[in-house]
């Protein structure tokens, strides 16, 4: 049974392969650009690169690509899905409660994988438009001029963030086929140098991984181990994009990824080995093996192809920064945003406040580091922090949750000694560029804190209370002459989802700010997971004027409530549930549905409450988080309607002050 309940996601198919290998692969995919460039740079350039390091490097990639990409993450992390969806966020909503603590390492893991994902599109477009630099006719144009580089890469990242509203599904159709391509490209770019010098093959020895450590050649040390992890940055893309493409896809499509990638570093290996006595090539800054690998004819192919890889390895991490940011609103620990669903697949989605936060911290990053040699010094950094958390909520669930015992120690010690010897190695890199990608994650972090003990301190206080037992005082209000008529439908939307009962705030909007109307209305809107609900539930209390809605909208639907709400009134009229509300004054002319009023409940932190400093500066900054997330009256499709927006107090208990004196 539970095996059927995760096939429910995007079913196998070759048009669902195609679009995986267009949204998945697109980070992981593009690391041949870089990472023997840096390990050779690190290593004092290609002349001063020995067989020893050659050889150790190759095999340390190969076996990252295999320990962490394949065995942690596809084979090991993608069982462990939330309805379909991965990435961390969703690992935490099914271990949360084994712990409190655990929201720490979600947190600390998602902001740091956000961090990334601002990082990607800077420095995988960056290395891609400085390769233009390797074809002789574009170097007479481009020459060494930084700016014309930094501009390039500006107009792509542009397009690239203009093009998201369209939909994963719509990108993965159009960058498929050349992502395709270029998996293709780098197994026969590898296989060609591959041929000329078979004995390369010995690299995947792991025996050679182990003796570059200890080798007086290898000059970076133990370091070298910062630049080897970018091979498999796109390892927790992977898994957070499962909700997009669908696992049966993933397991489908990694095995040809993966040898292409494979064969590619093999291929650079090769030709490294036959050209590190090249004093002309050591003479290039930053000379990049990747390029220079290729024969001159179709080496303006591998730059074009190299390009829109580097626009496609920034689209994985974006469209995982959307899956991530959804599910941390869920799990409140973001502010909700407006989410528009572009395609008929729930896991794809489009969030217009995220897509231009990223875009201009991408372009901002473009600005400040302006060539690849500084990013990559800050890309890498960040993910490793990712990569353990998510071993350690993986952890818990195989222990807590799988009963698992054995294996799950096993798994920790191994993955975690493992990546924890990445993120020292990565470390290194902190000074030359590592301490951008943890501010931008500590400042992720710092929101994600806020938010969670913001509405720690607001649950705090929620109280609910049976709805029947101020029907009477309702009634009393509704007849009351005394207090002019506000409306004839005064409208709230609620959280709580329990039909009897109601949030003490909106209670007390209503009768201790008295607001007469004809009919009161609280509605509760649940999302559903197929595309075009559109049900109600009806509980009116045995009055006529009380009626608690619950809509049941597909993730499709837009939330228009007062569209929704129209229909609903003139149904209940139609069964005499509900009085005509025939209004005497309308441009419209006759009809039985009176005016709408909407009330939208905001707290408010007041001076007196009782509450640490700490606290109190953690609930004013969430409610300035929220002011910067956009209205709410938009998310419901009310911003063209009649609108209160009430504040009421936040009700903490109050400081005992000392009393007046009167004189």
């Amino acid at each position: 049974m539970k095996d059927a309940q995760r096939e429910t996601g995007i079913p196998f198919s070759a048009g669902a392969v195609l679009i995986s290998v267009g949204v998945v692969y697109g980070d992981i995919g593009t690391s041949p650009m870089y990472v023997m460039k840096s390990i050779i740079e690190g290593n004092g350039g290609i002349t001063g690169t020995g067989e020893v390091v050659i050889y150790g490097a190759l095999s340390l990639v190969i076996w990252t690509i295999i320990l962490l990409t394949t065995v942690k993450y596809v084979l090991i992390a993608m069982q462990a899905d939330n309805h379909n969806e991965g990435g961390i966020f969703a690992l935490y909503s099914l271990v949360k409660k084994c712990g409190k603590w655990l929201v720490f390492p979600a947190m600390i893991g998602g902001a740091a994988l956000l961090a990334d994902g601002i990082l990607t599109p800077a420095v995988t477009v960056t290395t891609a438009i400085e390769g233009l630099r390797s074809i002789p006719w574009v170097y007479k144009v481009l020459g060494n001029d930084q700016d014309k580089i930094v501009v390039i890469t500006l107009v792509i990242i542009a397009a690239l963030f203009l093009m998201q509203k369209a939909g994963t599904s719509s990108i993965g159709r159009a960058f498929g086929p050349v992502m395709t391509l270029w998996f293709l490209f780098l197994a026969a770019a590898g296989c060609f140098h591959i041929m000329g010098d078979p004995g390369i093959l010995r690299a995947l020895n792991p025996l050679w991984a182990v003796k570059i450590l200890v080798s007086p050649d290898n000059r970076m040390g133990l370091m070298i181990l910062g630049s080897v992890f970018l091979a498999t940055t796109g390892a927790e893309a992977l898994y957070s994009d499962m909700g997009h493409v669908g696992r049966q896809n993933i397991y489908a499509s990694w095995p040809f990824v993966k040898m292409c990638l494979i064969l590619n570093y093999l291929g650079q290996g090769a030709w490294l080995l036959k050209n590190r006595s090249s004093e002309s090539l050591g003479a290039i800054p930053d000379m990049n093996p990747f390029f220079e690998m290729l024969p001159e004819e179709i080496r303006p192919l591998g730059v074009v192809l190299g390009t829109m890889a580097a626009v496609i390895a920034s689209q994985a991490l974006v469209t995982g920064s959307f899956t991530l940011v959804s599910e941390a609103s869920r799990l409140d620990l973001m502010p909700h945003m407006q989410i528009v669903y572009p395609s008929m697949i729930k896991g794809q989605i489009f969030i217009p406040l995220v897509n231009l936060v990223l875009w201009i911290s991408c372009s901002v990053l473009v600005l400040y580091f302006r060539t690849s040699a500084h990013m990559e010094a800050a890309y890498g950094l960040a993910i490793t922090l990712t990569m353990l958390m998510t071993t350690l909520l993986l952890f818990v669930y195989l222990n807590r949750i799988r009963k698992k015992y054995r294996s799950s120690r096993l798994f920790l010690l191994f993955f975690g000694g493992l990546e924890g010897t990445f993120f020292l190695s990565s470390l290194s890199k902190f000074k030359r560029g590592g301490y951008v990608a943890l501010f931008i994650a500590a400042v992720l972090f710092g929101i994600m804190v806020v938010w969670y003990r913001g509405t720690a301190i607001e649950n705090s206080q929620a109280v609910y209370l049976k709805v029947r037992d101020f029907v009477g005082q309702l009634g009393r209000l509704r007849a009351d002459t005394g207090i002019p008529i506000q409306t004839d439908n005064l409208v709230y939307i609620t959280k709580e989802t329990q039909v009897e009962e109601l949030d003490r705030d909106i209670l007390y909007s209503v009768l201790d700010r008295p607001k007469r109307a004809r009919a009161y209305w609280f509605i509760n809107i649940q999302v559903t997971d197929q595309p075009y609900t559109r049900e109600y539930t009806v509980e009116n209390f045995e009055t006529d004027y009380i009626f608690k809605i619950q809509l049941r909208l597909g993730f499709k639907v837009d939330q228009r409530v007062n569209v929704y709400l129209r229909q609903i009134v003139e149904e209940l009229i139609d069964s005499n549930e509900l009085p005509s509300q025939e209004p005497k004054y309308s441009i419209y002319g006759s009809g039985e549905v009176g005016s709408f009023q909407f009330c939208l409940i905001r707290k408010l932190l007041i001076p007196e409450s009782d509450i640490t400093p700490a606290g109190r500066a953690a609930v004013s900054l969430k409610y300035a988080i929220r002011r910067v997330a956009g209205s709410s009256a938009r998310w419901y499709g009310l911003e063209n309607s009649a609108l209160i927006l009430e504040y009421v107090p936040l009700f903490i208990k109050m400081k005992n002050l000392r009393p007046l004196r009167r004189v």
